[in-house]
């Protein structure tokens, strides 16, 4: 029997920066999970690492974990550069800042407890797990911005 949660996580965003969208789709044995959310002024960096972060975030109690990610930052972020920021006090080798560092330790604690594998693909390329996890963050989006839409018209009552 496979013990294992595979997290599929994917960002998305129209204009970088501009309004933006996460999706995570999670499996576990014959159980499917999908989230997602958006934000009105982002980056694409930050739906990626948000899609890792709210699929982590998710699990219930402490897990052996999968995740599959399309993004070469929160890949090479969480397996290559990630160890090195902290020795550093969130710096980067050439001793700057380093970006999106709120979000990074939030994906950091979340992996706190877990058993956390990390896999890259090439997006776009027919992966179905990745294909859907794309179409979950521009869901997000695409409500993010229809409710905008709403909000922005309605009549003002004094």
């Amino acid at each position: 029997m496979n013990n294992t949660v595979y997290i599929y996580s994917d960002g998305a965003c129209r204009g970088n920066p501009g309004p933006g969208g996460w999706g995570v789709l999670l499996k576990y044995r014959d159980k499917v999970l999908e989230l997602y959310g958006g934000e009105p002024e982002t980056t694409n960096n930050r739906m990626e690492l948000m899609a890792a972060i709210r699929g982590l975030q998710a699990l219930k109690r402490p897990s052996k974990v999968m995740i599959t990610t399309d993004s070469q930052y929160v890949f090479k972020g969480i397996s290559e550069w990630l160890p090195n920021w902290i020795r550093r006090n969130w710096k980067t080798s050439a001793n700057t800042p380093v970006k999106n560092a709120d979000l990074w330790r939030q994906l950091s604690a979340a992996q706190d407890g877990h058993e956390v594998h990390w896999n890259w693909i090439r997006g776009h390329t027919g992966h179905p797990e990745n294909e859907r996890a794309d179409r979950l963050a521009n869901r997000g989006i695409d409500e993010l911005l229809m409710k905008t839409k709403r909000t922005s018209h309605a009549p003002n009552r004094a």
